[in-house]
């Protein structure tokens, strides 16, 4: 009989299995609750950032930031938010004079991510930019120096960070409990065929599939394995120049890792893949789905992964970020890991541009 690998987690709880990622959300003895204002009212933030503020024990959602005045409305009310809590982007660096706004969370598009952390950090507050950080590292870079010299933190919305799954598929590579990690494979795909969605517009979206879903294939990998890639491989392709234009369809790339081990991923707009599979040789460990936000499921050559997980994976997420602005501690999904991914996506573009392997010197980076 197989053995199960199982775990029990409450919302906000830890267990022996969890690595020390979840510890932030245990040490604090300040039970204050941190206002948060979220930056655009789009799907992400309806579906998942909304409702999950309302279960969070270190945040609140305080205010909003839209454009749009009926969706003002339906927010203040569903939400209960206050009126002078909320904001449009002619009015948004008022936002500094409102004491009860801690934390501002940017969910917009990604050519907007860099200006909104920028005013974000001048109004003196923290901020959590959803992913990916920017459109390039040297963008991510000038947001890095904002927040630094305004003195507050920055954290990007890597959810999976703190999600038990995850944590657990990291704890059997990291441990070697199977074995060593010799070959992964990640993949992560939906169908995007509307031409007017700003995700296919190279200029807002910055470059397609590998921007948007290429992060948690990377992440993945490089998070799993435990080690940053020393070089990429990739392939890129387009078979409909109606539709995507300027950007890949698909993408395929492979990453070598300084311990031995190799990762092949796909990324793409076409069809749906989700899938996370780790093999130490005769053992294996995965995830399917891995990575979407509705929750994932595990199984492995010794038995099925169970856990029981938050009803949101962003709980987690925005809690540690309020404990480490309340305890002053660096955030786990930083900056610096966001800038590790653009560095990485430009490597793959460059393979895929070129058709050679490119090798990643992070002495340099």
């Amino acid at each position: 009989m197989n053995r199960r690998l199982f775990m029990t987690q409450a919302a906000l709880g830890t267990s022996a299995l969890l690595t020390a990622e979840a510890a932030p959300l245990m040490r604090s003895a300040d039970t204050r609750k941190l206002g948060v204002a979220l930056v655009g009212l789009g799907t992400y933030s309806n579906v998942q950032l909304g409702p999950a503020l309302q279960h969070t024990e270190r945040c609140r959602l305080a205010g909003i930031v839209t454009g749009t005045p009926t969706k003002a409305q339906e927010w203040m009310q569903k939400y209960n938010v206050a009126k002078e809590n909320v904001y449009d982007y002619q009015t948004f660096d008022r936002i500094a004079d409102n004491p009860n706004i801690d934390i501002v969370y940017v969910v917009l598009p990604n050519s907007m991510h860099a200006e909104y952390v920028i005013r974000a950090a001048k109004a003196g507050k923290h901020v959590i930019c959803e992913k990916p950080m920017g459109l390039n590292v040297g963008e991510c870079e000038q947001m890095v120096q904002a927040c630094k010299k305004a003195g507050v933190k920055l954290s990007v919305g890597y959810r999976l960070y703190f999600e038990p799954h995850h944590l657990e598929v990291r704890r059997l590579a990291q441990s070697n409990e199977l074995g060593t990690v010799k070959l992964m494979e990640t993949a992560l795909g939906f169908s995007m065929a509307n031409p007017q969605s700003w995700r296919l517009n190279k200029q807002m979206g910055g470059g397609g599939a590998i921007m948007d879903l290429g992060v948690y294939a990377i992440q993945g990998a490089r998070r799993t394995i435990g080690e940053d890639p020393i070089a990429v491989t990739a392939q890129g392709f387009v078979r409909d120049k109606t539709i995507f234009k300027d950007i890949y369809e698909s993408m395929f790339f492979q990453m070598e890792f300084p311990g031995g081990a190799l990762s092949s991923s796909t990324t793409t707009y076409t069809s749906y893949v989700d899938r996370l599979y780790a093999t130490t040789g005769y053992q294996w460990f995965g995830l399917q789905p891995a990575f979407n936000a509705t929750g994932a499921k595990g199984d492995s050559s010794k038995g099925k992964i169970e856990l029981t997980a938050p009803p949101f994976q962003q709980i987690r997420q925005m809690d540690a970020f309020a404990t480490n602005i309340i305890d002053n501690t660096e955030p786990i999904a930083s900056a610096a890991e966001g800038i590790k991914d653009l560095r990485i996506i430009e490597a793959i573009v460059r393979s895929a541009d070129t058709g050679r392997r490119i090798e990643i010197d992070w002495k340099r980076a």
